[in-house]
């Protein structure tokens, strides 16, 4: 055996290895990926595969190329852009008006939006479309408390099937039709596949839409699972009405307050008088202290929608002032602490305890297990085992850990978003998405230019967009991109192409581009699409000559299997997008992509050779 032969069965061997243990995760993704580049580059350096000039093709360099890829750098620029958008609560009230808007039928929101979003991706490029819709879906989700997971894979896929019914729909496109025009086919028009494509689309939307959110599992973060066990828990919160405040004025109707929505006003104290429900016709004066209970979530949502002046001075310590005037609003952190058994603070009342003045922090609500407390928050005595919510800067909720008299919740801190630059988040986001679609400049420069001024503007801090990268999807895009390389220099992709032409030589013309859209459309999903449609475009022209049919059947074959990276987060660049804020791993592409690949494979060998009358 030839050494070239053993080092395409070697990269055969590696490969699926590779898929092997993503797809089992028994070894943590990372581990993978790096043993991967790796073993390349020990191998390719020990027996390397020279070039016409004398040099190795996969060098070092070469090989380590992917760190420096423009889509890694795009993906990762995007990401920094999405936290930006997400810190700033930038998508809060669009969702919120959709959601009116769709009134009972909310829950159709989200179907309707993934229609649109192919829809969109037929007429621009995928990626643009799904940055611009993942922070609207993601807001949605969490309004319709859905795990992102369960939205977040669906509008990558719905991107790329709304990709495959035009000619400028994916990038993928455009290449193989290149290739195609170079090779002397006629030039291929806008609509010419539209026919097919749509017919593939409809098919894969009625699975990503129906079927697949019985696939899904819905998947988070450790905190967001953890604050979601607590969710349901009632905190007593006490709203002190000064002059000014947002609820001045406000009249009950039939007994509730619409300001105060999801939470029970429990009592409403003024002066000397306590007002208990019902609360017919009472209307809110300044000096009122307002006590409600509320869950976390609540409290949260109403700060976000009427701003930090709604609890303002509610626990002030007597100086009136609200601990987060001293320190940005950008570091704005929500967080949980138990009293601590023996705390200095028991049998003392919130206020007497000076936590305010000691910490500058204040307390929003307290929780206690054994009973619903009726009563203003400043008159009651904290107990051994009491939960309280505590709302304060960054630096303020990390100085209460050194704090004997507490013990905070290192899950439950949450960072509050920074309402005051949304405006500006989204005229950013707005640029870079116009830039990219328009093709004023390549999407990799307005995304990098986009993440850098998210920084520079104040929407985020270093240490928020650092947290934005994922060390997964970083590794996994050098990973793949140098397995697709090795595979090429090899010579493996040509062989599988060549063995697959010859194996149904003198089959009928269906039966061989059948199989011929099937090794394309597994062959995506380990290369990268566009090195797919690039690679068997010209082998596609040359069978179709052969067995004397148009040339663009087979290069339309190509374009709608080179799109089927659906198995795979390295498929195509919207599933890597959405891989990291949807914390998908690497089997849940595989297990709710395969189905769909299948699918197109089966529904385009059934109607493609009709449509186009092979026999």
């Amino acid at each position: 055996m030839s050494l070239q032969l053993v080092q395409m069965w070697v990269t055969f061997a590696v490969i699926v290895g590779a898929i092997v243990l993503l797809a089992s995760e028994r070894v943590r993704l990372e581990v993978t990926c790096t043993a991967i580049i790796a073993f390349f580059l020990v191998f390719f350096h020990a027996f390397p595969i020279v070039g016409p000039k004398g040099a190795n093709l996969l060098s070092p360099e070469a090989l380590l190329a992917g760190f420096a890829n423009p889509a890694l750098l795009t993906i990762l620029s995007l990401l920094v852009i999405g936290q930006g958008l997400f810190h700033t609560g930038a998508f809060e009230w669009p969702t919120r008006k959709l959601l009116a808007i769709a009134g009972r039928h909310s829950a159709l929101v989200v179907p309707l939006l993934l229609l649109l979003v192919a829809v969109n991706s037929a007429f621009m490029n995928d990626t643009p479309v799904v940055v611009m819709y993942m922070p609207v879906l993601t807001a949605l989700a969490l309004r319709l408390r859905l795990s992102a997971s369960m939205v977040l894979m669906p509008l990558s896929y719905m991107a790329i099937l709304g990709g495959m019914t035009t000619l400028i729909g994916s990038s993928t496109n455009l290449l193989a039709a290149g290739v195609a025009a170079r090779a002397g086919v006629p030039a291929i028009g806008f609509f010419d596949f539209t026919v097919v494509g749509a017919v593939l689309a409809g098919s894969g939307a009625l699975y990503v839409l129906v079927v697949m959110p019985r696939m899904l599992r819905p998947r988070a973060s450790m905190t967001s699972e953890l604050t979601a066990s607590q969710e349901g828990r009632q905190f007593i919160a006490q709203i002190e009405l000064r002059p000014g405040h947002p609820l001045t004025g406000q009249r009950a109707k039939s007994g509730l307050f619409a300001s105060l929505k999801d939470m029970t006003v429990r009592l409403v104290q003024r002066g000397e008088h306590a007002i208990l429900p019902p609360f017919e016709d009472v209307v809110l004066q300044p000096g009122d202290i307002v006590i409600v209970a509320a869950t976390r979530q609540v409290l949260t949502e109403q700060i976000k929608l009427q701003g930090r002046a709604l609890f303002s001075g509610s626990t002030a310590g007597g100086d009136g002032e609200p601990a987060v005037q001293r320190g940005g609003i950008a570091e704005l952190t929500l967080a949980e602490a138990v009293i601590a058994p023996g705390s200095r603070m028991i049998g003392r009342t919130i206020e007497q305890s000076g936590l305010h003045l000691e910490t500058g922090c204040i307390v929003l609500g307290i929780q206690r297990r054994s009973r619903m407390i009726r009563m203003p928050l400043s008159d009651i005595r904290v107990e051994a085992g009491d939960v309280i919510l505590v709302l304060g800067n960054r630096d303020q909720i990390r100085g209460l850990r050194l704090n004997r008299d507490l013990l905070v919740l290192e899950w439950s801190a949450l960072e509050l978003p920074h309402t005051e630059r949304a405006n500006l988040a989204l005229g950013l986001f707005a640029v870079v998405v116009l830039s990219a679609a328009t093709g004023l400049v390549p999407i990799v420069v307005a995304a990098f230019v986009g993440a850098l001024a998210m920084v520079a503007s104040g929407c985020l801090n270093v240490r928020q967009a650092a947290r934005a990268f994922d060390r997964r999807i970083y590794l996994l895009i050098a990973a793949s991109l140098a397995m697709a390389q090795v595979l090429e220099a090899s010579g493996g992709a040509s062989f599988l192409a060549g063995g697959v032409v010859e194996l149904f030589r003198g089959a009928p013309a269906p039966v061989i581009l059948s199989a011929f859209f099937l090794l394309i459309a597994i062959l995506t999903n380990v290369l990268s699409n566009n090195a797919t449609a690039v690679l068997f475009t010209p082998i596609g022209i040359s069978t179709a000559q052969q067995l004397n049919l148009d040339p663009a059947i087979f290069v339309y074959a190509v374009i709608f299997a080179a799109n089927c990276s659906f198995a795979s987060p390295f498929g195509y660049q919207t599933n890597l997008l959405v891989m990291g804020p949807g914390h998908y791993s690497f089997n849940d592409f595989l297990r709710a992509g395969a189905p769909l690949v299948l699918l197109i494979w089966i529904t385009f060998s059934l109607f493609a050779p009709w449509y186009y009358g092979l026999q």
